[in-house]
């Protein structure tokens, strides 16, 4: 699996084909972004984690989604520009990408194929439902957020729900586990 998350094609927000092995021997968070939802403001504790661990090993790697709501609307010049004068944003950010339903990217596919639960799954979800919004069903991505760590091997290591902040112990006890490994 790991060789196949490694190689599956990207595209970086500037148009750049890249994989995951661009970032090989390091500790990646995968995490499905979007400009217009309720937890945008996570951009300013993903970029400050990435700031303070990248020089450990740590990248942050950021793909926006419009699977939700419409709530990533705007084109890759839109968005980067949105995160680089919003919340400074430094770490890679890649094309707009599918993250759940029948356009699923490959990547995200097996990301939840493979993992299919999250740390921090519940609250969020009965959130969205008193919202009066159907969640997307197990093994799904629930919303934007959603976070992915992946070791220095590539192997998936951990998934948190998109309301598990960067600031979250259990995050941060997770990466840091990684980073020492």
């Amino acid at each position: 699996m790991t060789a196949t998350l490694d190689t599956l094609p990207l595209t970086t927000i500037d148009g750049r084909p890249a994989t995951l092995g661009d970032w090989a021997g390091k500790v990646r968070l995968l995490v499905n972004v979007a400009s217009k939802c309720g937890l945008t403001p996570q951009y300013e504790g993903l970029e400050k984690l990435y700031r303070e661990k990248k020089d450990a090993g740590l990248e942050v790697l950021g793909f926006p989604a419009n699977d939700f709501m419409g709530q990533e609307p705007g084109s890759e010049a839109e968005i980067a520009s949105f995160c680089s004068v919003n919340f400074d944003v430094t770490f890679p950010l890649f094309a707009k990408i599918a993250v759940t339903g029948e356009a699923i990217h490959p990547l995200y596919r097996a990301l939840t194929s493979t993992h299919p639960s999250a740390t921090g799954e519940g609250p969020m979800r009965k959130k969205l439902e008193g919202f009066g919004i159907a969640p997307n069903p197990a093994p799904g991505v629930l919303w934007n957020f959603e976070k992915f760590l992946l070791g220095r091997d590539g192997r998936i290591l951990a998934r948190f729900a998109p309301d598990v902040a960067a600031d979250d112990p259990r995050l941060r006890e997770a990466v840091d586990a990684a980073l020492a490994a």
